[in-house]
């Protein structure tokens, strides 16, 4: 079938805590499938999201949700029972890489380098330090630097906002030993491993005003680092998004303390679904590669397959 006469349904927004970004992802893919040709119908995804595509029976679905239920298996798993080819990771990868502390232990397996950390209730997290400072707390299952605190050196309590009686996201938060140093990161696209950013927030770290405000951060592509070291995150890259069997596109997040050399580098985590925002990281990467973004939107729907 030829990309004209393919039928995409893209599902965006939903209603984890990333529900804006996913709204903006989705505008923009849609956008560039309709540009590319393609017979695009938009759904902001919802509880009736099955019954909304048996009834519409897409081609592909191209999934632009992120956070909760859109990007950690769970819709994926509603788009295999209906036989609906659909865009980036199954199943199981995208389960795994959704539950840090899951993904932690397949990268260990990996020989990949991860950084110490633990899974503890948000009452214990509130109550005291469970880790010597400095150290980051984040939600195990969330995105976009959502509900992250780093607790400096010297601090005497862990943050206030773990014990506010509106947090929503979950009772089970990730405590992570701080690396210090530069923010990298670099993406795979099917089997091919792209550049490398260097991010530097303009904020007090690359927290959610600084990933989607405009002007919230700056980043340099290519990362101004050693060969060896540039050439040692691609290779994680690439074997992070092997050892948790991804599909299409993913993103590998990184911190790199440079006053130790490649052992410096610490792989924080792997996104299945990155954002396709005007201030994502992947667009910019693929263009780099020579994908505008309107191919690279492209390319996702034509790697797209059931079951995944």
């Amino acid at each position: 079938m030829s990309g004209s006469a393919k039928h995409v349904a893209v599902i965006k927004g939903g209603w984890s805590a990333e529900r804006d970004v996913s709204l903006v992802s989705g505008k923009g893919c849609a956008g560039a499938l309709k540009e590319k040709g393609y017979r695009v119908t938009e759904i902001d995804a919802g509880h009736d999201l099955a019954e909304r595509l048996r009834e519409l029976a897409p081609d592909v679905v191209f999934n632009a949700l992120h956070g909760q239920w859109g990007e950690d298996g769970c819709v994926q798993g509603i788009l295999e029972v209906m036989g609906l080819p659909y865009t980036h990771s199954g199943v199981l990868a995208s389960a795994l890489a959704m539950h840090k502390e899951m993904a932690k232990h397949v990268f260990r397996a990996a020989g990949l380098p991860v950084t110490e950390s633990k899974v503890v209730p948000r009452a214990e997290a509130a109550s005291g330090h469970v880790m010597d400072t400095p150290y980051v707390i984040k939600p195990v299952n969330q995105g976009s630097s959502v509900g992250v605190y780093i607790v400096r050196e010297g601090e005497n309590r862990p943050p206030t906002e773990l014990s506010a009686g509106k947090w929503d996201l979950g009772e089970m938060v990730m405590v992570e030993r701080y690396i210090p140093g530069r923010e990298l990161t670099c993406a795979v696209m099917g089997e091919e491993t792209l550049e490398v950013t260097e991010i530097v927030a303009n904020t007090a770290f690359y927290d959610y005003e600084a990933k989607y405000r405009e002007g919230g951060s700056t980043h340099i592509l290519p990362a101004p680092i050693e060969p060896e070291i540039y050439a040692e995150v691609q290779r994680v890259t690439l074997e992070a998004h092997r050892a948790l069997g991804c599909r299409g596109v993913s993103r590998s997040d990184f911190r790199f303390d440079d006053t130790k050399g490649v052992k410096g580098l610490v792989l924080l985590e792997v996104n299945t679904q990155p954002g396709m925002t005007p201030t994502s990281l992947v667009p910019e990467l693929a263009q780099r590669a020579g994908y505008s973004y309107a191919d690279l939107v492209s390319w996702m729907v034509e790697d797209a397959s059931c079951p995944r």
